[in-house]
């Protein structure tokens, strides 16, 4: 089962390293982790999507706020949560490619059909971006490479959540 936790952390040196040491010590895969600032200054918010037994999310947030560096630590589901991930996609498109001269247009109304954007156009290549959720994501991907076209390079930033709806007061407790 997937279990998605959002955690505010100090924003330190070492302390992604002593989270993903969490993890590893109770022997539990980190399918997706992103960090990045947060509202507050000198704090950090991370978004941790791990596969563990549906009982393990109780320990897994007991252990987070056994860390010295963890302020607040909040566990989302896709009900209660907008859940997004951010990713590039580099496709093969020059004259010398099998769809030859139509394939940057093609690409262009799949990206369209997609809602990604064509963020970069080289020569011999297209370069897409698109946010969404990762079964829309892999859509994509998965229609590129069914239709003959070539995806050179994917790089994807995990999975985000937020919260829906105003802060819980002990999430603006936290905050504060």
């Amino acid at each position: 089962m997937l279990h998605t936790f959002v955690a505010l952390v100090q924003d330190k040196p070492g302390v992604l390293t002593r989270v993903a040491s969490l993890f590893r010590r109770l022997n539990i895969n980190i399918v997706s982790l992103t960090v990045g600032e947060s509202e507050r200054p000198d704090t950090s918010r991370m978004t941790i999507v791990c596969e563990a037994h549906e009982h393990a999310a109780d320990r897994i947030r007991a252990s987070l706020y056994k860390l010295e560096t963890t302020i607040q630590v909040d566990e989302v589901n896709r009900a209660e949560a907008v859940v997004r991930e951010l990713c590039l996609i580099k496709v093969a498109a020059g004259p010398n490619q099998p769809h030859g001269v139509h394939s940057r247009s093609q690409i262009f109304e799949l990206a369209n059909v997609f809602r990604a954007r064509v963020v970069d156009l080289a020569p011999e290549s297209i370069m897409l971006e698109m946010t969404g959720s990762a079964s829309k994501i892999e859509g994509l991907l998965q229609v590129l490479r069914e239709t003959g076209y070539e995806v050179l390079e994917v790089s994807r930033t995990g999975r985000m959540a937020m919260r829906r709806g105003h802060h819980t007061g002990r999430v603006l407790k936290a905050l504060g």
